[in-house]
Protein backbone atom coordinates (compact mmCIF):
# COMPACT_ATOMS: atom_id res chain seq x y z
CA UNK A 1 0.00 0.00 0.00
CA UNK A 2 1.37 3.15 -0.92
CA UNK A 3 2.34 5.58 1.75
CA UNK A 4 -0.38 8.55 1.94
CA UNK A 5 0.75 12.47 1.35
CA UNK A 6 -0.53 14.30 4.42
CA UNK A 7 -0.23 17.64 3.27
CA UNK A 8 -3.52 20.43 3.95
CA UNK A 9 -4.86 21.78 0.38
CA UNK A 10 -3.48 24.91 0.16
CA UNK A 11 0.28 23.98 1.25
CA UNK A 12 0.24 20.66 -1.30
CA UNK A 13 -1.61 22.43 -4.37
CA UNK A 14 1.44 25.57 -3.53
CA UNK A 15 3.98 22.42 -4.01
CA UNK A 16 2.48 21.30 -6.95
CA UNK A 17 2.79 24.67 -9.20
CA UNK A 18 6.75 24.84 -7.67
CA UNK A 19 7.51 22.08 -9.40
CA UNK A 20 4.86 22.47 -12.33
CA UNK A 21 6.60 25.61 -12.91
CA UNK A 22 10.33 24.85 -12.22
CA UNK A 23 9.84 22.33 -15.03
CA UNK A 24 8.52 24.51 -17.30
CA UNK A 25 10.89 27.09 -16.43
CA UNK A 26 13.68 24.64 -17.16
CA UNK A 27 12.57 23.35 -20.30
CA UNK A 28 11.95 26.55 -21.54
CA UNK A 29 15.06 27.54 -20.46
CA UNK A 30 17.32 24.72 -22.18
CA UNK A 31 15.34 25.35 -25.69
CA UNK A 32 16.61 28.70 -25.55
CA UNK A 33 19.76 27.90 -24.57
CA UNK A 34 20.27 25.06 -27.09
CA UNK A 35 18.95 27.01 -29.88
CA UNK A 36 20.87 29.60 -29.29
CA UNK A 37 24.27 30.61 -31.02
CA UNK A 38 27.39 32.49 -30.79
CA UNK A 39 27.40 36.03 -33.75
CA UNK A 40 31.32 35.41 -33.45
CA UNK A 41 32.01 31.57 -33.73
CA UNK A 42 28.84 30.27 -34.14
CA UNK A 43 29.31 27.87 -30.63
CA UNK A 44 27.14 26.88 -28.72
CA UNK A 45 27.21 28.82 -25.14
CA UNK A 46 28.51 26.29 -22.40
CA UNK A 47 26.79 24.33 -19.71
CA UNK A 48 27.81 26.39 -17.02
CA UNK A 49 27.11 29.34 -18.92
CA UNK A 50 23.23 27.84 -18.69
CA UNK A 51 23.05 27.30 -15.36
CA UNK A 52 24.70 30.75 -14.23
CA UNK A 53 23.84 33.48 -16.89
CA UNK A 54 20.69 35.59 -17.04
CA UNK A 55 20.35 35.22 -20.65
CA UNK A 56 18.28 32.31 -20.63
CA UNK A 57 15.44 33.89 -18.05
CA UNK A 58 11.82 33.29 -19.41
CA UNK A 59 10.46 36.93 -19.08
CA UNK A 60 6.75 35.70 -18.81
CA UNK A 61 7.67 33.27 -15.85
CA UNK A 62 10.41 35.44 -14.04
CA UNK A 63 10.40 38.84 -13.28
CA UNK A 64 13.02 40.99 -15.02
CA UNK A 65 13.39 44.45 -14.75
CA UNK A 66 13.79 45.27 -18.19
CA UNK A 67 11.11 43.45 -19.58
CA UNK A 68 8.54 42.01 -17.41
CA UNK A 69 6.78 44.86 -16.57
CA UNK A 70 3.91 43.91 -19.30
CA UNK A 71 3.60 40.51 -17.89
CA UNK A 72 2.32 41.72 -14.19
CA UNK A 73 1.15 38.08 -13.31
CA UNK A 74 5.48 37.15 -13.11
CA UNK A 75 5.14 39.26 -9.83
CA UNK A 76 3.61 36.09 -7.97
CA UNK A 77 4.67 33.09 -10.38
CA UNK A 78 8.07 34.26 -10.02
CA UNK A 79 8.14 33.31 -6.40
CA UNK A 80 7.23 29.73 -7.01
CA UNK A 81 9.86 29.38 -9.44
CA UNK A 82 13.97 27.76 -9.02
CA UNK A 83 16.34 27.14 -11.62
CA UNK A 84 18.50 24.49 -10.02
CA UNK A 85 17.82 20.80 -8.69
CA UNK A 86 19.40 22.14 -5.35
CA UNK A 87 17.24 25.13 -4.63
CA UNK A 88 14.14 23.39 -6.00
CA UNK A 89 14.91 20.91 -3.30
CA UNK A 90 15.17 23.41 -0.60
CA UNK A 91 11.99 25.12 -1.27
CA UNK A 92 10.12 22.28 -1.34
CA UNK A 93 11.68 21.36 1.99
CA UNK A 94 10.51 24.93 3.32
CA UNK A 95 6.87 24.56 1.59
CA UNK A 96 6.18 21.52 3.25
CA UNK A 97 7.51 21.53 6.75
CA UNK A 98 6.93 25.19 7.17
CA UNK A 99 3.40 25.39 5.09
CA UNK A 100 2.04 22.02 6.35
CA UNK A 101 2.71 23.43 10.19
CA UNK A 102 1.15 27.18 9.23
CA UNK A 103 -1.67 26.15 7.13
CA UNK A 104 -2.95 23.86 10.61
CA UNK A 105 -2.05 26.81 12.42
CA UNK A 106 -3.85 29.39 11.22
CA UNK A 107 -6.25 27.37 8.98
CA UNK A 108 -6.47 28.04 4.95
CA UNK A 109 -8.28 31.32 4.15
CA UNK A 110 -5.41 33.00 6.27
CA UNK A 111 -2.53 31.23 5.24
CA UNK A 112 -3.50 31.67 1.82
CA UNK A 113 -3.82 35.76 2.41
CA UNK A 114 -0.01 35.69 4.19
CA UNK A 115 1.56 33.63 1.05
CA UNK A 116 -0.15 36.31 -1.06
CA UNK A 117 1.17 39.01 1.07
CA UNK A 118 4.67 38.16 1.90
CA UNK A 119 5.33 36.90 -2.04
CA UNK A 120 3.92 39.70 -3.86
CA UNK A 121 5.52 42.67 -2.34
CA UNK A 122 8.79 41.76 -1.87
CA UNK A 123 8.45 40.60 -5.30
CA UNK A 124 7.26 44.15 -6.60
CA UNK A 125 9.41 46.54 -3.94
CA UNK A 126 12.61 44.19 -5.68
CA UNK A 127 11.83 44.81 -8.73
CA UNK A 128 11.70 48.82 -8.95
CA UNK A 129 14.68 48.72 -6.82
CA UNK A 130 16.36 46.92 -9.66
CA UNK A 131 14.70 49.04 -12.31
CA UNK A 132 15.22 52.50 -10.43
CA UNK A 133 19.29 51.08 -10.38
CA UNK A 134 19.15 50.79 -13.84
CA UNK A 135 17.49 53.85 -14.74
CA UNK A 136 20.08 55.84 -12.56
CA UNK A 137 23.15 54.17 -14.26
CA UNK A 138 21.14 55.19 -17.82
CA UNK A 139 21.18 51.71 -19.44
CA UNK A 140 19.95 48.83 -19.31
CA UNK A 141 21.92 45.75 -19.48
CA UNK A 142 21.22 43.40 -21.89
CA UNK A 143 20.72 40.73 -19.86
CA UNK A 144 19.12 41.61 -16.75
CA UNK A 145 19.17 40.23 -12.91
CA UNK A 146 16.10 37.94 -13.31
CA UNK A 147 14.43 37.79 -9.82
CA UNK A 148 13.18 34.77 -8.98
CA UNK A 149 12.64 31.94 -5.72
CA UNK A 150 10.95 31.19 -2.55
CA UNK A 151 13.37 33.24 -0.88
CA UNK A 152 11.17 35.93 0.61
CA UNK A 153 8.38 33.27 1.79
CA UNK A 154 11.64 31.12 3.26
CA UNK A 155 11.66 34.26 5.46
CA UNK A 156 8.44 34.81 6.52
CA UNK A 157 7.74 31.63 7.37
CA UNK A 158 10.96 31.73 9.62
CA UNK A 159 9.45 35.02 11.20
CA UNK A 160 5.64 33.57 11.50
CA UNK A 161 7.47 30.69 13.62
CA UNK A 162 9.50 32.77 15.70
CA UNK A 163 5.86 34.53 16.34
CA UNK A 164 4.60 31.06 17.40
CA UNK A 165 7.33 29.60 19.36
CA UNK A 166 9.95 32.24 19.70
CA UNK A 167 12.04 30.21 22.51
CA UNK A 168 12.07 26.97 20.71
CA UNK A 169 15.51 25.73 20.16
CA UNK A 170 16.59 23.94 17.00
CA UNK A 171 19.53 21.91 17.30
CA UNK A 172 21.93 20.43 14.31
CA UNK A 173 24.69 18.16 13.92
CA UNK A 174 23.19 16.21 16.79
CA UNK A 175 23.27 19.12 18.98
CA UNK A 176 26.16 20.52 18.75
CA UNK A 177 24.89 23.74 17.48
CA UNK A 178 21.74 25.26 18.90
CA UNK A 179 20.00 28.08 17.79
CA UNK A 180 16.80 30.05 19.17
CA UNK A 181 13.90 30.13 16.28
CA UNK A 182 13.81 33.66 17.25
CA UNK A 183 17.20 34.67 16.16
CA UNK A 184 16.82 32.35 12.98
CA UNK A 185 15.07 35.25 10.95
CA UNK A 186 18.14 37.84 11.05
CA UNK A 187 20.96 35.21 11.00
CA UNK A 188 18.61 33.88 7.41
CA UNK A 189 18.94 37.56 6.15
CA UNK A 190 22.60 38.19 7.18
CA UNK A 191 23.46 34.52 5.18
CA UNK A 192 21.55 35.81 1.72
CA UNK A 193 23.54 39.32 2.27
CA UNK A 194 27.06 37.65 2.16
CA UNK A 195 26.16 34.98 -0.60
CA UNK A 196 25.72 38.12 -2.53
CA UNK A 197 29.00 39.06 -3.13
CA UNK A 198 30.46 35.72 -2.95
CA UNK A 199 27.65 33.54 -4.95
CA UNK A 200 26.72 36.56 -7.28
CA UNK A 201 23.36 36.15 -5.92
CA UNK A 202 22.14 39.54 -4.86
CA UNK A 203 18.72 39.34 -5.66
CA UNK A 204 18.63 36.68 -2.84
CA UNK A 205 19.85 39.08 -0.17
CA UNK A 206 16.57 42.19 -1.23
CA UNK A 207 14.00 39.01 -1.71
CA UNK A 208 15.42 37.31 2.24
CA UNK A 209 15.41 41.31 3.04
CA UNK A 210 11.82 42.01 2.48
CA UNK A 211 10.57 39.24 2.91
CA UNK A 212 11.21 39.04 6.25
CA UNK A 213 9.88 42.87 6.43
CA UNK A 214 6.53 42.28 5.14
CA UNK A 215 6.17 39.17 7.02
CA UNK A 216 6.64 40.72 10.24
CA UNK A 217 4.93 43.70 9.61
CA UNK A 218 1.74 42.01 8.45
CA UNK A 219 1.40 39.52 11.50
CA UNK A 220 2.15 42.47 13.79
CA UNK A 221 0.03 44.94 12.53
CA UNK A 222 -2.55 43.84 10.25
CA UNK A 223 -3.58 39.87 10.47
CA UNK A 224 -6.59 39.27 12.50
CA UNK A 225 -5.83 36.48 15.04
CA UNK A 226 -8.20 34.98 17.53
CA UNK A 227 -7.18 36.28 20.93
CA UNK A 228 -10.24 33.81 23.37
CA UNK A 229 -11.93 35.26 26.25
CA UNK A 230 -13.66 34.09 29.69
CA UNK A 231 -16.80 33.75 27.82
CA UNK A 232 -14.98 32.09 24.34
CA UNK A 233 -12.31 30.02 25.89
CA UNK A 234 -14.67 27.07 25.53
CA UNK A 235 -16.80 28.23 22.47
CA UNK A 236 -15.88 27.75 18.54
CA UNK A 237 -15.24 31.58 18.23
CA UNK A 238 -13.08 34.11 19.89
CA UNK A 239 -12.81 37.22 20.41
CA UNK A 240 -9.97 38.68 17.63
CA UNK A 241 -7.47 41.25 17.68
CA UNK A 242 -5.55 42.66 14.37
CA UNK A 243 -2.01 42.45 15.04
CA UNK A 244 0.37 41.22 17.36
CA UNK A 245 1.47 43.56 20.00
CA UNK A 246 3.50 41.42 22.65
CA UNK A 247 6.61 41.97 23.63
CA UNK A 248 8.47 38.72 22.55
CA UNK A 249 7.08 39.98 18.65
CA UNK A 250 8.30 43.38 19.07
CA UNK A 251 11.22 44.18 16.53
CA UNK A 252 14.19 44.04 18.79
CA UNK A 253 13.67 40.60 20.14
CA UNK A 254 14.54 38.94 16.73
CA UNK A 255 18.57 40.38 17.56
CA UNK A 256 20.92 39.24 20.32
CA UNK A 257 19.79 40.69 23.74
CA UNK A 258 23.61 42.90 23.77
CA UNK A 259 22.11 44.81 21.27
CA UNK A 260 18.42 45.78 22.04
CA UNK A 261 19.71 48.98 24.31
CA UNK A 262 20.99 50.50 20.93
CA UNK A 263 17.93 49.23 18.81
CA UNK A 264 15.18 49.51 21.43
CA UNK A 265 15.26 53.34 20.87
CA UNK A 266 15.51 53.58 17.52
CA UNK A 267 12.36 51.12 17.20
CA UNK A 268 10.24 52.88 19.51
CA UNK A 269 10.93 56.45 17.60
CA UNK A 270 9.54 54.85 14.29
CA UNK A 271 6.44 53.23 16.06
CA UNK A 272 5.38 56.81 17.00
CA UNK A 273 6.21 58.32 14.08
CA UNK A 274 4.56 56.07 12.19
CA UNK A 275 1.21 56.76 14.81
CA UNK A 276 1.63 60.18 14.21
CA UNK A 277 0.93 59.74 10.53
CA UNK A 278 -1.31 57.65 10.89
CA UNK A 279 -0.13 55.15 9.03
CA UNK A 280 -0.74 52.61 12.09
CA UNK A 281 -2.72 52.39 14.99
CA UNK A 282 -1.36 52.45 18.79
CA UNK A 283 -1.76 49.27 20.34
CA UNK A 284 -4.48 49.45 23.28
CA UNK A 285 -3.28 48.49 26.84
CA UNK A 286 -5.51 45.51 26.84
CA UNK A 287 -4.62 43.92 23.58
CA UNK A 288 -0.82 43.92 24.91
CA UNK A 289 -1.07 42.19 28.39
CA UNK A 290 -3.54 39.66 25.87
CA UNK A 291 -1.30 38.90 23.07
CA UNK A 292 1.81 38.92 25.44
CA UNK A 293 -0.22 35.98 27.58
CA UNK A 294 -1.09 34.46 24.30
CA UNK A 295 2.80 34.51 23.62
CA UNK A 296 3.24 32.89 26.70
CA UNK A 297 1.33 29.74 26.52
CA UNK A 298 2.71 28.97 22.86
CA UNK A 299 5.77 29.43 24.57
CA UNK A 300 4.78 27.07 27.27
CA UNK A 301 3.17 24.44 24.83
CA UNK A 302 6.46 24.54 22.65
CA UNK A 303 6.10 23.54 18.89
CA UNK A 304 3.71 20.55 18.35
CA UNK A 305 4.02 17.59 15.91
CA UNK A 306 1.94 18.30 12.49
CA UNK A 307 2.32 14.97 11.35
CA UNK A 308 -1.65 14.58 11.69
CA UNK A 309 -4.18 14.67 9.44
CA UNK A 310 -6.33 16.30 11.73
CA UNK A 311 -4.28 19.08 12.86
CA UNK A 312 -4.10 17.63 16.57
CA UNK A 313 -0.93 19.53 17.05
CA UNK A 314 -2.67 22.98 15.86
CA UNK A 315 -5.54 22.10 18.50
CA UNK A 316 -3.46 21.66 20.88
CA UNK A 317 -1.56 25.06 21.25
CA UNK A 318 -4.62 27.02 20.94
CA UNK A 319 -6.05 24.92 23.23
CA UNK A 320 -3.10 25.52 26.03
CA UNK A 321 -3.39 28.96 24.56
CA UNK A 322 -7.38 29.80 25.65
CA UNK A 323 -6.85 28.00 29.03
CA UNK A 324 -4.59 30.50 30.03
CA UNK A 325 -5.97 33.62 28.64
CA UNK A 326 -9.31 32.25 30.28
CA UNK A 327 -7.61 31.77 33.80
CA UNK A 328 -6.06 34.85 33.46
CA UNK A 329 -9.27 36.95 32.48
CA UNK A 330 -11.36 34.95 35.44
CA UNK A 331 -8.78 35.94 38.22
CA UNK A 332 -8.87 39.84 36.84
CA UNK A 333 -12.08 40.01 36.66
CA UNK A 334 -12.68 38.11 40.21
CA UNK A 335 -10.23 41.20 41.83
CA UNK A 336 -12.32 43.84 40.31
CA UNK A 337 -15.35 42.16 41.82
CA UNK A 338 -14.22 41.61 44.96
CA UNK A 339 -15.61 44.43 47.82
CA UNK A 340 -12.56 46.63 49.67
CA UNK A 341 -13.62 47.02 52.81
CA UNK A 342 -13.08 50.82 54.53
CA UNK A 343 -12.75 52.06 58.10
CA UNK A 344 -16.13 53.61 58.34
CA UNK A 345 -17.68 50.70 57.36
CA UNK A 346 -15.50 48.29 60.11
CA UNK A 347 -16.15 50.19 62.60
CA UNK A 348 -20.10 50.04 63.39
CA UNK A 349 -19.95 46.20 63.30
CA UNK A 350 -17.35 46.00 66.02
CA UNK A 351 -19.40 48.12 67.77
CA UNK A 352 -22.58 46.50 67.52
CA UNK A 353 -21.52 42.98 69.05
CA UNK A 354 -21.60 44.83 72.69
CA UNK A 355 -24.06 47.08 71.80
CA UNK A 356 -26.33 43.52 71.02
CA UNK A 357 -24.97 41.94 74.28
CA UNK A 358 -26.27 44.67 76.86
CA UNK A 359 -29.73 44.46 74.62
CA UNK A 360 -30.36 41.31 75.11
CA UNK A 361 -28.96 41.56 79.16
Amino acid sequence: MAPRINLPPITRALLLILVALSTLNATLRFQKWSTSTSAADQAKPSTVSYVTSPRWAIPYLVLIPSESIVYPWTFLTSALIENNIVSLGISGAVLWFGGRYLERAWGGREYTKFVLFVTMIPNIVTFFIYALWHGIRGYSPPSATPINGLLALSASFLVSLKQLVPEHTVSVARSMISIRLKHLPALFVLANMLSGPLLGTDTAFWLSLFGFYTGWIYLRFFRLADIGTAESATSAEGATMRGDPSETFAFVSFFPEIVHPFLAPVCNGMYDLLVQLKLIRPFPDFDVESASASAAARSASGLPQTTSASGDGARTIEAERRRALALRALDERLNAAQPVATPSAVRPSDDSEPAAKEAQA
